[in-house]
């Protein structure tokens, strides 16, 4: 019997969220489609949040997703921008939990060792190889949708398991066990 799995992979961002989505028949891999959703239009913070919400369950609706990877929001220099891209990404990860699908969360360097075997590497070159790697022709205009190809592609590399380079929730539960500081008001 053949195994099967379809993983989505999320690239969060408030001004434009990259996604990818791949299914494994056999550990063969195969693009089912990578995009990314324009947020920059979007004047009002909370109907960004919205919109990166709709369209995430409509994707999970869409191809039904087995599983989710996520990219973890980095620290730079500015907390706000934190604060935004983490918000984008629990939006997209509530929207993965309401249909009960497992989240795996990668750092990006974790993505790009993953995909390039350079932890420092550029856009350009995960492009590149995520291009070689899959077999498709035309690179999006945006790499967002690349970044969050990556993410799917390093989530199939590491066999479903971020090991010790992220957290793993598969509802709300284990969300609750895994945060038990956190307290929903």
């Amino acid at each position: 019997m053949k195994e099967e799995k379809i993983i989505i992979g999320i690239d969060p961002g408030t001004n434009i969220m990259g996604y990818g989505i791949i299914k494994i028949i056999d550990k063969k891999i195969t693009l089912l489609s990578m995009g990314s959703v324009h947020l920059t239009k979007i004047g009002d913070p909370y109907l960004k949040l919205k919109r990166i919400f709709d369209r995430t369950l409509a994707l999970i609706d869409e191809y039904h997703p087995d599983e989710m990877a996520i990219e973890a929001p980095f620290y730079g220099k500015n907390v706000q921008s934190m604060l935004k891209l983490g918000r984008a990404q629990g939006v997209s990860i509530s929207a993965a939990l309401s249909r009960d699908i497992s989240i795996t969360e990668y750092m990006p360097k974790k993505v790009k060792m993953s995909i390039t075997g350079n932890g420092n590497s550029s856009k350009e070159q995960v492009a590149a190889m995520l291009a070689n790697i899959l077999s498709y022709k035309e690179v999006p205009k945006h790499l967002d949708a690349t970044d969050g190809l990556a993410v799917a592609v390093c989530h199939f590399f590491q066999g479903g398991s971020a090991q010790s380079s992220g957290k793993k929730y598969s509802g709300w539960d284990t969300f609750l066990k895994q945060n038990p500081g956190r307290k929903i008001t």
